[in-house]
């Protein structure tokens, strides 16, 4: 142990606290410290929270990668492409690639004996990855969908089951324009709720077969392919790989395919979450702000309350770099001690909402009903690690007064 670590130490763990001037400045810095620091947790906690539970609903309605014909235009009447079993099969052994599925919309109209709702009717395969339905179903079952027969059975979000006053099981019936109007009589086998009113309030689940009947299109065509990579970090490389592949091919109708991701299908969401990473910043440099200062603040108080004992050690032969380390040492053990009580409070608070969802939210305005909470720990890591080695970077200027402490005058200093 180095002697300016003991003789921090010493005054730390070692002083009558009752007797020193410095102890409300002390506590002042401890309580800044463990502010910032509960607030920086908190930020980070929800911001990732949202951003995962935001994208999630958004890569579970349209998975991470399409591929639709390059002709089509972004209405949900779409021109379709061939998507035969040879297609998907070379689609799904691409490098990253962890799940392929067809998929079909039809705009149509849902009307019953007092209201009428505008919907896309999403037709789905025996491939299709239900797991995002399933985790979002309130009601009812998940129905057997094929590209070989007309199930006649649904999936409807709750939102619109309320508008249309639908419960489950009952029979719609819904209407399509084409040359001519055509009907569907169609059975509501579930009710699912995810929150996201831009999808909630537009889809509702069928299967391929009827979507495809009603465009007048053959089986192995569909409105596009959907694909799920294994690791979203290589989204931009695998969507890379699959264009490289799919872009330049033409299928026996003409129709060319066009490869894009989730983040280019839906920029304005995407840069709106990319924004709230601008926000965490602001609000982890204003309380690290904050917490400096209050340690600035406490270090000089503490200098000043100690300059016979700085004035005693210089006497005694001490440079001024060490006088400086002993006071830098016993601000790390008040950072510590702020630190501390800063993780404990702010990990009880997030650990009270991950569990129990005390703070609500409007799902209308932020699209999930209660504040997200997402805890990794490299990240929960680098902050207390980022925090603490900022915190002593910003005492290391005050300190320098030290220099400026002479031993004659200061050892008479009462």
């Amino acid at each position: 142990m180095n002697l300016e670590f003991f003789i921090a130490k010493r005054i730390y763990f070692h002083s009558d606290l009752k007797k020193q001037v410095a102890k409300p400045a002390i506590c002042i810095a401890i309580i800044g410290m463990a502010l910032g620091l509960v607030i920086m947790i908190i930020s980070l906690s929800v911001v990732m929270g949202f951003k995962r539970e935001v994208s999630s609903k958004v890569i579970g309605f349209g998975s991470h990668i399409q591929i639709s014909n390059f002709r089509s235009n972004q209405s949900y009447e779409t021109l379709p492409v061939v998507a035969d079993d040879s297609l998907l099969s070379v689609l799904v052994h691409i490098g990253g690639v962890s799940h392929v599925q067809r998929y079909a919309t039809k705009p149509g109209m849902i009307k019953t004996e007092d209201y009428f709702q505008g919907m896309v009717l999403k037709g789905v395969g025996q491939e299709y990855d239900m797991t995002f339905m399933r985790n979002h179903l309130v009601e009812g079952e998940i129905p057997i969908f094929t590209d070989s027969v007309a199930s006649n059975r649904i999936l409807i979000s709750r939102s619109l089951a309320n508008k249309l006053h639908i419960r489950l099981g009952d029979v719609l019936y819904t209407y399509y324009i084409q040359e001519t109007i055509r009907a569907r009589k169609l059975k509501v086998a579930g009710i699912y709720e995810t929150n996201f009113s831009d999808y909630d309030n537009l889809f509702v689940i069928g299967d391929i077969y009827t979507v495809n009947h009603l465009n007048k299109w053959e089986k192995d065509q569909a409105s596009g392919i959907e694909i799920k990579v294994t690791n979203y970090d290589e989204l931009e490389n695998i969507a890379y790989k699959v264009a490289d592949y799919t872009d330049s091919m033409v299928d026996r109708h003409g129709n060319t395919y066009y490869t894009q991701t989730i983040e280019e299908l839906t920029p304005q969401l995407f840069a709106w979450l990319g924004v709230l990473d601008l926000n965490v910043w602001v609000i982890l440099i204003l309380m690290l702000g904050v917490a400096g200062f209050s340690m600035i603040s406490g270090l000089l108080i503490i200098i000043l309350e100690r300059t016979n004992m700085i004035g005693v050690l210089k006497a005694l032969g001490s440079t001024n770099c060490s006088i400086r380390k002993i006071f830098l040492y016993f601000s790390v053990f008040i950072i510590g001690k702020g630190m501390l009580w800063g993780n404990i409070i702010g990990l009880s608070l997030c650990y009270i909402q991950y569990q129990w969802r005390a703070v609500k939210l409007d799902p209308a305005n932020y699209y999930i009903d209660s504040v997200p909470i997402y805890f990794n720990v490299w990240i929960w890591l680098i902050l207390n690690i980022f925090t603490l080695v900022v915190a002593v970077l910003i005492l290391i200027g005050p300190s320098f007064l030290i220099s400026r402490i002479h031993p004659a005058k200061s050892i008479r200093f009462e």
